[in-house]
């Protein structure tokens, strides 16, 4: 056998492993809310060849390739334990494994480690949250299909209607038309049916209803239905906390708005400030595209080192606000044709970044220009910091962000020489249209936000190399089982000392935290060997 037909061989045994661990990670996510990840790249609804790429990006943290014959056994064992909902990394499991010298079968480690997430420690399943959105342009259509796609066993975030202008003969037929392909972002990962007597549009099973108004004071939300529902204005026309409370109609408990918000909004980026929320809040903004790029490692560096003074500029797609040929336009240059132009305009993430950092004392400046592409932006961060470093130890430091962090479901990293911007268009994170903060070289290169999966906040470097247990996470927080989503301050511990308490709720370690983190999110605590002691709802 040549050495050609060999590579061939070896390919082929990996695709058929690959193909056999699709159904497994399938009925975890469908029937018991478990979301398998490699490296905190999710294998949900991946095909063979990205399942084989994604343990191929084990190179860039491990040294080396991952392969699917070593996973595999994890992922099976999975399937023999009571889990209850929650994120499990078998990149991390495997890593961990090699390095454990117990002598520990993969049944036994593995169970070892998810332990926090079985039995009578697991979070039990909850009935589902309805989703509304008030709007069906570019971003409430990436929206949509994101909420489709991760719908699972149908106990997360159900889309549940639409609401939209009338729009004339065959409305519904086009909406869902352009729902099925985009012209950017591909095609729909599944199939839609459209039911014109109903008004409904069923996309991979799920029933959108949708409603046609002018005005958020034209509906009632339980004549369809709906209670206690999350709506999401992708619209823009209301963006202070006045505007928005016209959607707290009868069957609506909160508004998020996937615009920057005004006056006393408060504008969330994930991963940063998610549990300043308050309990009784009904209004949050996911603020823009760059606030949710510059900010997570604006945040990183000035934990790290400290950050004097800043400015961000941002090289920005155009956008349905401006137009396709010169016309007026109400702001300064927008009028002018956005394919055949760059445009200097204004940003507005300077100024967000104190809403979402105000810790952050160090003035921020920005300025922007819109260029001829149709989606993918850049930012670059000029940082002045509080202490000398080298351009190596940024960069190291950033990396290990990326990958070991609550922050790394919010910033990336490469080396890459030849990284482009189109590379990075059709791939979306979970609850936002956009990609993560990419970075090269230190600087924030390809942004966009973060996902729904919060995660808390950054921890102080001697706190990110304590040694501690790792490969499960809870689906509440989206953070590894030892870190409590309500802490106001990061709380890692080793496995030799006991964590602190939680949150004001929680009188000691050990005790089961009945407390609420804003979103409805209970805490994780720890034992006094530092491993997951359960959850509470």
């Amino acid at each position: 056998m040549t050495v050609n037909d060999d590579s061939f061989t070896s390919w082929k045994n990996r695709e058929e492993i690959a193909e056999s661990m699709i159904p497994i990670i399938g009925k975890l996510h469908r029937e018991q809310d478990v979301t398998v990840l490699v490296h905190s790249r999710s294998l949900v609804n991946k095909s063979v060849v990205s399942i084989l790429k994604t343990h191929r990006f084990a190179r860039q943290i491990d040294g080396e390739e991952l392969s699917v014959t070593e996973t595999l056994p994890f992922l099976q064992t999975l399937t023999t334990l009571d889990l209850g909902p929650c994120q499990i990394d078998i990149g991390v499991l495997a890593a961990d494994y090699k390095t454990d010298d117990r002598g520990l079968s993969v049944a036994e480690f593995t169970a070892e480690a998810v332990a926090g997430a079985t039995g009578e420690n697991k979070i039990e399943r909850r009935d589902g949250r309805d989703v509304v959105l008030y709007g069906f342009g570019r971003i409430g259509r990436l929206v949509a299909r994101l909420l489709i796609e991760k719908a699972g066993s149908g106990n997360g975030l159900r889309l549940r209607a639409i609401v939209v202008r009338g729009g004339g003969d065959q409305d519904l037929v086009k909406r869902a038309s352009l729902l099925r392909r985009d012209s950017i972002h591909g095609q729909f990962q599944g199939t839609i049916t459209v039911d014109e007597a109903n008004s409904t549009i069923v996309a991979n099973g799920n029933t959108i209803k949708v409603i046609y108004a002018n005005d958020p004071s034209e509906v009632d939300y339980t004549a369809y239905g709906i209670e206690n529902a999350i709506l999401i204005d992708n619209t823009g026309k209301w963006r202070d906390r006045e505007g928005l409370s016209k959607h707290l109609r009868p069957g609506i408990d909160k508004v998020v708005l996937t615009a920057p918000g005004k006056g006393d909004v408060p504008n969330i980026v994930h991963g940063v400030n998610h549990d300043t929320i308050k309990p009784d809040e009904q209004v949050i903004s996911c603020a823009s595209c760059t606030t949710n790029a510059i900010v997570p490692p604006l945040k990183a560096m000035d934990d790290e080192y400290g950050v004097l003074r800043g400015h961000v500029e941002t090289v920005h797609s155009f956008t349905n606000d401006q137009n396709l040929l010169d016309n007026y336009h109400k702001a300064d240059r927008r009028g002018r044709s956005a394919p055949l132009n760059m445009v200097i305009t204004e940003t507005g993430a300077a100024s967000a970044v104190a809403k979402a950092l105000p810790d952050l004392k160090a003035p921020i400046t920005g300025s922007s220009i819109r260029v001829p592409v149709p989606d993918v932006s850049i930012a670059i961060l000029s940082l002045r910091l509080g202490r000398e470093t080298t351009r190596e130890e940024v960069l190291e430091y950033l990396r290990d962000v990326s990958l070991h962090s609550p922050l790394k479901r919010q910033i990336d990293f490469t080396t890459a020489p030849d990284a482009v911007s189109r590379q990075r268009v059709r791939l979306l994170v979970p609850g936002h249209p956009g990609r993560p903060a990419r970075l090269r070289r230190g600087v924030p290169d390809l942004p966009g936000p973060g996902g729904l999966i919060p995660a808390p906040r950054h921890p102080s470097t001697a706190a990110r190399r304590t040694p501690r247990p790792r490969g499960v996470r809870a689906s509440c927080c989206g953070s590894r089982p030892w870190r409590c989503a309500a802490a106001p301050s990061p709380s890692r511990w080793s496995r030799a000392s006991p964590p602190p308490p939680c949150c004001p709720h929680c009188p000691s370690p050990a005790t089961t935290c009945s407390s609420s983190t804003g979103s409805g999110s209970p805490c994780w605590r720890g034992d006094s060997a530092g491993t997951p002691a359960g959850t509470s709802p």
